[in-house]
């Protein structure tokens, strides 16, 4: 499943990126299958690492601590991998220009002031979904470095592709919607998990 991480430190992992979830959602994450999510998070919870209700998990201030702990060693390869590091780096341009766009997507300026868009201006959202296009285009190559190196990663790529279907398709919410798997959410948690495998720190704001 994972060069990375076995399959029991992966679920917690893949907890992480998604905050809160169920294994369902995990799996998504992590391209593992359900039942293996769910026998993973469960071991995990009798150990204190995440806790659960109603199917619903998150990870503990314990799990947290351990995961910070056992990243360096289970990531050591990963952290030492050129082409994975040349393709994170390729990915950190792309997201400060990307997040410009959700930026753009989200607000409008009106008499110099930020106001949310309420996407009645047809055209103004025709050309950031345009944008969207080539930057989609332009992260395809990285996606697939990524998953080159770490073949889960490919996951990340066939989620992207159904956002951004969605989006030509006339469903707008899924460029950023937060209750959606939008192309927001997607890139949100791909940055998450590159992050903590590589045990590096957010830096946009």
């Amino acid at each position: 499943m994972s060069t990375a991480l076995d399959n029991d430190l992966l679920a917690i992992h893949g907890l992480a990126v998604k905050k809160a979830g169920t294994a369902a959602d995990v799996a998504a994450i992590i391209g593992a299958s359900e039942e293996d999510v769910t026998r993973a998070l469960s071991a995990a919870r009798d150990a204190g690492r995440v806790i659960e209700a109603k199917g619903m998990y998150m990870v503990t201030p314990k799990g947290r601590a351990w995961l910070v702990k056992t990243y360096p060693t289970a990531c050591a390869d990963l952290r030492a991998n050129d082409a994975f590091l040349a393709a994170y780096e390729q990915f950190e341009v792309i997201n400060r220009r990307i997040l410009d766009l959700f930026t753009r997507w989200q607000t409008v300026k009106v008499a110099g002031q930020a106001v949310p868009n309420d996407h009645s201006d047809e055209d103004y959202d025709n050309k950031i979904i345009d944008e969207l296009g080539d930057i989609h285009d332009e992260a395809l190559d990285v996606f697939e470095a990524f998953a080159a190196v770490e073949p889960r990663f490919a996951v990340y790529r066939d989620r992207f592709e159904v956002a951004y279907d969605r989006v030509l398709a006339g469903d707008i919410e899924w460029v950023s919607g937060a209750k959606l798997d939008s192309y927001h959410t997607v890139w949100f948690e791909l940055h998450e998990d590159i992050l903590r495998l590589l045990g590096r720190a957010r830096t946009e704001s």
